[in-house]
């Protein structure tokens, strides 16, 4: 569609830096968090190589806490969240009947604050080390007497930035589904994936505050020698854990979340089935969003809070194994009696729910605190959380994409390489990380760069790394199907599986612009599914034919991103680089630089109004008439 009549139109490279259309703003997300998912992978298949026998020395003892850190780090900040933020971008405006976000604007600068402070981080790696203190940064072994270079500062300040974007993404997403509900989508008709992305933004909203406290106190610390957790200052080392994990453990159900809302989608679609008991699971998800706040002292049982804290925390952990296990009955219930069809999405919605749940069983053995002196720090620690993470949300990713592939890009995956996909990530991943469960029971510690022959450890962690390079295959062959589909014709029908219950599938695919030339009237829950039962061939439009305002594409987000990026470089060398007039070091001037370029992007947005522009009738109409 040309709308050089109404608004300055781009097109190539500058589309994408100047886009705030939502769909494309999803794609920018899975690009990225797409490559730092291989950067993540890449570092975790260097761990297995050097676990792979004893007394290795494939790299460096120094190397290896910089390839731990980062890889954790990597995983859950810059490769998990944005391609959560992926789906949701693309999926959850569709499924409410909205034309785009809340904030267009700001969920375009949510975007690129991400993007330049995962490249902060990741820039460590050639700027002379990366942080090596464990991707929790544990106090004291992240202040400057434990590490002295430059390492934990990339780590502070790029987790601050990146922390900013997700933010701001997820109150635009609160904002978005409270108020851009299509007519008749009360909140108890909400499809399950929306409902999953509310809760995640809620606790982003009060979980990422947290975070951004303990990283600023940790900066202050760093950069201006405070005593926030130096305890030869009268500081508390234990308070940096309390802070992190009073975030972390809300994230783990920011992360999961999602795939839950993924899950429950694709398999009431591939069942040809409504979802067994709606409103328990939206109310489970509630109750473990809510629950998830009570928990976080569970990370620390060997800190030595006492009996009482401990006993509080153990009980509250093991209560929110009871609103999870309600979802995994009401998955397979709806199963139960389904006409099943095992797609490749489906088969990773399928693989998750026996994965998911020896995560949880094991995160209840985790629970108990006397057992947890045991496991504490050991191998059995990190199979529990791959289990949850890996086998939760990574399949549940890998499901989401293969099911919204054809409504992001107008073409379907080619469903042999998708289960190629499938079988060899998933016995990969079991290879991985089922063994560690018997390597950390038999007492291998965690964060260890070698270990002596001798000890029992040498087949497992064999079997571990041929694992890992087994799920290697898998996502090369998830690359290979997107290179392979991008060769074919954007010919993908509006609902592609014919399955179809929500109203991302009543529309083109992929969607135009404005996603809806009319706001559609919902009805019922699986409001598409319920006018096909009523024998409607689509949606009864909510209001007529007319002209669709739109919002304007902006370059201010990207630069407001460039000036973080280049204040954050420059505060964290000021203290190195030389005088420039008297005390003013050049690293402060840098620093200054980068925050008049943020700041001057701001004032340039609030005094230059955006009007935004109008799609006219006629090209609506175009646009019908060719879909037709």
């Amino acid at each position: 569609m040309a709308h050089a009549h109404t608004v300055k139109r781009y097109s190539g490279l500058m589309d994408w830096l100047t886009t705030v259309d939502h769909k494309k703003i999803g794609i920018l997300y899975m690009i990225a968090g797409g490559f730092f998912f291989l950067v993540g992978g890449l570092e975790a298949l260097l761990i297995r190589i050097q676990l792979w026998k004893p007394l290795n020395d494939f790299v460096s003892a120094d190397t290896f806490n910089e390839l731990l850190t980062m890889h954790g780090t990597t995983m859950i900040f810059l490769a998990a969240m944005p391609l959560i933020f992926a789906l949701m971008n693309a999926v959850v405006p569709l499924q409410i009947g909205a034309r785009d976000v809340a904030f267009p604007f700001v969920n375009s600068l949510g975007f690129w604050t991400f993007l330049f402070g995962g490249v902060l981080l990741n820039i460590s790696w050639f700027a002379g080390g990366a942080p090596d203190a464990g991707w929790t940064a544990y106090a004291p072994l992240a202040g400057k007497t434990y590490s002295a270079d430059h390492g934990i500062d990339y780590y502070v300040l790029g987790l601050q930035i990146a922390g900013i974007g997700t933010l701001i993404g997820g109150i635009n997403f609160l904002v978005t589904i409270i108020n851009m509900r299509a007519p008749g989508m009360t909140f108890m008709r909400m499809p399950m994936f929306t409902w999953t992305a509310f809760i995640t933004s809620a606790l982003i909203l009060f979980a990422f505050p947290a975070l951004a406290v303990g990283l600023a106190a940790l900066m202050f610390d760093r950069l201006f020698d405070a005593n926030f957790f130096d305890p030869s200052g009268g500081g508390n080392a234990v308070l940096w854990e309390h802070i992190f994990w009073i975030f972390g453990h809300p994230e783990v159900y920011i992360l999961i979340l999602p795939a839950f809302g993924v899950i429950s989608e694709v398999i009431s679609t591939f069942s040809r089935k409504r979802l067994f008991g709606y409103s328990s699971m939206v109310f489970a998800t509630i109750l473990i969003g809510f629950l998830g706040f009570m928990v976080w002292a569970h990370h620390m049982f060997t800190v030595g809070l006492g009996p009482v804290a401990n006993a509080l925390f153990s009980i509250a952990t093991m209560l929110i194994a009871v609103p999870t296990g309600i979802k995994i009955f009401n998955w397979l219930f709806t199963l139960w009696g389904g006409s099943i069809t095992f797609t490749s999405a489906n088969l990773f919605a399928v693989g998750f729910v026996p994965t998911f749940v020896m995560g949880g069983v094991t995160g209840v053995m985790l629970a108990a605190a006397p057992a947890d002196f045991q496991y504490h720090d050991s191998y059995f620690v990190v199979a529990h959380f791959h289990y949850v993470i890996v086998g939760g949300l990574i399949l549940g990713i890998f499901s989401g994409l293969h099911y919204w592939w054809p409504k992001m890009f107008g073409r379907v995956l080619n469903e042999t390489l998708g289960k190629l996909t499938f079988w060899t990530f998933f016995i990969g991943f079991h290879l991985t990380f089922f063994i560690q469960h018997f390597l950390g029971l038999l007492g291998m510690p965690r964060r260890i760069w070698t270990y002596l022959d001798g000890l029992g450890f040498n087949e497992m962690n064999l079997i571990s790394t041929v694992g890992a390079i087994l799920m290697a295959f898998g996502t090369i062959f998830f690359l290979l199907n997107i290179v392979v589909t991008s060769f074919k014709p954007k010919n993908a029908p509006a609902d592609p599986w014919e399955d179809g219950r929500t109203l991302e599938w009543t529309i083109p695919s992929p969607p135009p612009e404005y996603n809806f030339a009319q706001t559609p009237l919902v009805r019922g829950y699986d409001a598409y599914w319920k006018e096909k039962m009523d024998g409607h061939s689509g949606m009864t439009p909510a209001e007529p034919i007319g002209p669709i305002h739109m919002p304007s594409p902006s370059i201010l987000p990207f630069f407001m991103g460039v000036g973080l990026f280049i204040a954050g470089l420059g505060f964290m060398y000021a203290p190195d680089w030389g005088n420039l007039i008297g005390w003013f070091k050049t690293g402060y001037a840098v620093g200054i630089i980068g925050l008049l370029i943020l700041f001057g992007c701001m004032f340039l947005r609030s005094v230059i109004d955006d009007h935004g522009f109008h799609i006219e009738e006629d090209e609506i109409l175009r646009d019908l008439g060719g879909k037709a």
